[in-house]
């Protein structure tokens, strides 16, 4: 009767061990190739960064890196993703582009989506379009700019992704002058900021300036950032401009920001005071460069 009891809760535990497991949502994290010179658009390391505080949070949440730079060779690895957080060159250079058709396949079955900095900006037609259906906005040239600027976020909306966020200021290159959907249907601006005028000191060029940004900041419009979308369809979309410089993954607030987005597109609960991460340190913050 006792050897009968032990092999029934022998197998109850590897039950609940496997249930357990297969409840966990998988992130998986795409870095495009190296851009730009040390500590800045580290995709790759600050993925990674990222990934270990996710599997370190002891939340129901599983990162996994593909061990590449570019789109995975072995696609498989998106299959079960519960969100694809993608770190990469934008515009010509976007890992998407080749990939639009599949990718979009993978939006449509509800798989959650992150783009951050300058994976956001997608070219006009095609990708942009995708962009709008995925996230509900993206960074446009000629409508939007691309500044280094030190917004001050104040206050947030009452949203999963604001959880445990508190006021905060960081100097980054925060793209602003979103293309978004419609009357911003589905859209949560979560991190905003009216910009000085000396964000748009610059003549009027692709990423520089354009009559509708100037209007814009003449009228006193805050711009949004970071942003929350929730397709009509099912699935959710994160917006995030920040991040050209690797260092700010140091501030508590920005990277919560970012691992709060995560949990929420992959519909993981987001804990009241937010996804717990500790400060990488200025040593643990050189680890994994490009170069």
């Amino acid at each position: 009767m006792n050897l009968r009891i032990v092999l029934v809760a022998i197998l109850l535990t590897g039950s609940l061990s496997g249930l357990n497991a297969a409840e966990k949502a998988k992130v998986v994290f795409i870095s495009g190739s190296p851009s730009h010179g040390r500590m800045h658009h580290e995709h790759r390391a600050g993925n990674m960064i990222l990934a270990k505080a996710l599997n370190d949070s002891g939340l129901a949440v599983e990162a996994e890196l593909v061990p590449h730079y570019g789109y995975p060779k072995d696609t498989s690895i998106l299959q079960d993703a519960d969100t694809i957080v993608i770190f990469c060159t934008g515009h010509r250079g976007h890992v998407l582009n080749p990939h639009l058709t599949d990718f979009d396949a993978l939006m449509k079955k509800g798989t959650g989506v992150v783009m951050i900095h300058w994976a956001t900006e997608a070219e006009k037609g095609e990708p942009g379009q995708k962009f709008l259906d995925w996230m509900g906005g993206f960074c446009d040239l000629n409508w939007s700019v691309n500044p280094h600027w030190a917004p001050d976020f104040k206050s947030f909306p009452d949203h999963p992704i604001s959880n445990g966020v508190k006021p905060f200021k960081i100097n980054d290159e925060w793209y602003y002058h979103m293309r978004f959907v419609d009357d911003m249907k589905g859209v949560t601006p979560i991190l905003s900021d009216l910009p000085p005028p000396e964000t748009l000191k610059r003549r009027d060029g692709d990423r520089s300036g354009n009559p509708a940004v100037r209007k814009a900041v003449e009228s006193g419009e805050k711009q949004h950032v970071a942003w929350a979308y929730e397709r009509p369809e099912g699935g959710r979309g994160f917006g995030f401009t920040g991040a050209h410089n690797h260092s700010s993954w140091q501030d508590d607030n920005f990277r919560k920001v970012m691992l709060n987005a995560i949990l929420w597109t992959a519909n993981v609960n987001v804990p009241e005071d937010g996804c717990p991460s500790p400060k990488p340190s200025d040593e643990q913050i050189k680890d994994n460069l490009d170069k």
